[in-house]
């Protein structure tokens, strides 16, 4: 049976009886911008940015600067892109969505709880599930895995529901925010060039 992450989200929020303190972890401006409007009434939120897959550097300082646009400050965890290669050695020639997309998408969300558990946060969620390319499936299943393990509240999420994505669309238009053509690092630069 398929799980409706969205409604389980509205759930979620509608049970809390508070305003929580929120790690949103964000990918990039783009996907940011369909997410915002859905919780920022709702939430005390941090915006984190931990992005070690992003290549090159200057792709990196790019997609950092077009939060500005948004008028938000972000939380940024540091650039290592050699942390990244580490981890996914082995890995490069998966295709899209594969076994290196999967443990890129854990390292930075594990990464996003434990700076929630350092800094007492109440709840994490991520921006990642905007994305039509991106498994909310595994999104999901790996968030409510670090609940376990870190005691912190997950918040499921399929942003990408409710016109998400192409409310994204519009923002970035009206704004005049840069959308990158790729997920991030040279893997996924080189298979979108194909």
């Amino acid at each position: 049976m398929k799980i409706d992450y969205n409604k389980l989200m509205h759930e979620e929020i509608a049970n809390f009886g508070f305003k929580p303190r929120l790690v949103l972890h964000c990918c990039c401006a783009p996907c940011l911008s369909g997410v915002i409007e859905k919780l920022k009434e709702h939430f005390e939120i941090t915006f984190l940015f931990f992005n070690p897959n992003i290549y090159p550097e200057t792709e990196y300082k790019t997609r950092l600067g077009e939060f500005k646009k948004l008028g938000v400050n972000v939380v940024e965890l540091g650039y290592n892109h050699a942390e990244f290669l580490s981890l996914v050695k082995g890995k490069e020639q998966e295709k899209e969505g594969g076994e290196r997309c999967k443990l890129c998408i854990a390292y930075r969300m594990d990464k996003a709880f434990k700076f929630a558990v350092e800094n007492n946060f109440d709840v994490v969620t991520t921006t990642l599930s905007i994305s039509p390319h991106k498994d909310t499936q595994f999104i999901n299943s790996m968030g409510e895995m670090l609940e376990k393990q870190y005691g912190i509240k997950f918040l499921h999420c399929d942003f990408k529901k409710e016109n998400g994505y192409l409310r994204s669309i519009e923002v970035c238009k009206d704004l005049n925010i840069y959308r990158q053509n790729y997920c991030g690092c040279e893997f996924s630069f080189s298979n979108n060039q194909k």
